[in-house]
């Protein structure tokens, strides 16, 4: 059955502040470049970069910020129609700093913002049905009414015949309890096709307990979970999911299916500008290798390169590649096969 969208992404979309100031501890940081952000909407950018037909279900603030992120999206040709404003709520706004190779601290700007008050019939006004990938991300079940909107959403795009995807997207400064995480995303995951998460996204998505960490909830933010995450994974497949996409940074990526096969797709070296945006990207680059019917392989790979791409660069949604340029991108390596 046809459809008018191939891809429909749900969640976050913010004003990101990145240092010019590449290297400074934050504290000595001069000034900052203004892009946009929010995992959900930087996929659908990467998407449309690449040549999907891309929407994004987001929603903004009835304020400046909000005018800077339709602004960008219509531009790049994603389709923004759908995006509510919410007069009493505030577009949200996330400030970086930049010190690689492994430094990159973030703080998250999300008191009464719009995007996570997302309702069901926002939902119901977004092409739902009308869409081939419905993909969303972790930190849209933090809070309600997003939560419900989001499983909503997923129940009505799997039943619409949609692939459902899940960006795990573990962010745990937005949650009041990093347990309550892994509640939720179990719970969500009988209604996904494809989940798509680091290491540590995966076992956080398994955490019951932190006790044994002896860890704060503020230094859990900034450390990474502990787990076994082989075990997670065929877990999760019980759940119902056909593939559990495994991000492993400069090795690239390992798809772990229902059948038991693990399918490893390297990575492309590069030297780190940024590595923020890089799964985003990654999310992008696969989500289009998926509708387009490439294979878990090659769409892992294409996905690969437009991370690999970004992380030299220095923000998110602005320098997701094009096909073009991914193509002159993986040429000296022998191309995506």
């Amino acid at each position: 059955m046809s459809k008018t969208y191939d891809s429909l992404h749900m969640g976050r979309s913010s004003i990101d502040l990145y240092s010019n100031d590449i290297g400074s501890p934050f504290v000595d940081i001069d000034s900052f470049a203004a892009y946009v952000g929010g995992s959900p909407t930087n996929i659908s950018v990467g998407g449309k970069r690449l040549g999907l037909k891309t929407a994004l279900l987001t929603a903004i603030g009835d304020d400046p910020v909000g005018d800077f992120i339709l602004h960008f999206l219509n531009n790049e040709g994603v389709e923004t129609r759908f995006i509510p404003r919410k007069a009493e709520r505030r577009t949200s706004a996330v400030v970086l700093g930049i010190e690689p190779p492994d430094k990159f601290p973030l703080v998250y700007y999300r008191d009464n913002c719009a995007d996570i008050n997302l309702t069901i019939d926002d939902v119901l006004a977004a092409p739902i049905s009308d869409c081939r990938v419905f993909q969303f991300a972790g930190t849209n079940l933090s809070l309600e009414p997003s939560r419900s909107a989001t499983l909503f959403a997923a129940e009505q795009a799997r039943l619409a015949g949609a692939k459902v995807v899940f960006d795990v997207d573990f962010r745990p400064d937005q949650w009041h309890d990093v347990r309550a995480f892994g509640v939720v995303a179990r719970g969500a995951l009988p209604l996904v096709d494809v989940v798509i998460g680091t290491e540590d996204e995966i076992n956080a998505a398994l955490l019951s307990d932190v006790s044994q960490m002896n860890l704060t909830h503020s230094q859990i933010s900034d450390t990474k979970v502990a787990g076994d995450t082989r075990g997670g994974i065929e877990f999760m497949l019980t759940l119902g999911s056909e593939a559990v996409v495994e991000k492993i940074g400069p090795e690239g990526a390992r798809v772990h299916l229902k059948s038991g096969e693990i399918i490893d797709a390297p990575g492309f070296p590069v030297a780190i500008t940024n590595i923020l945006g890089a799964g985003d990207a990654f999310g992008g680059g696969f989500l289009y290798g998926l509708v387009k019917g490439w294979g878990w392989y090659k769409s892992a790979r294409l996905g690969n390169a437009c991370g690999a791409i970004v992380v030299t660069e220095h923000g998110c949604a602005n320098f997701m590649p094009t096909m073009a340029e991914v193509e002159a991108f993986v040429a000296p390596y022998g191309g995506l096969d």
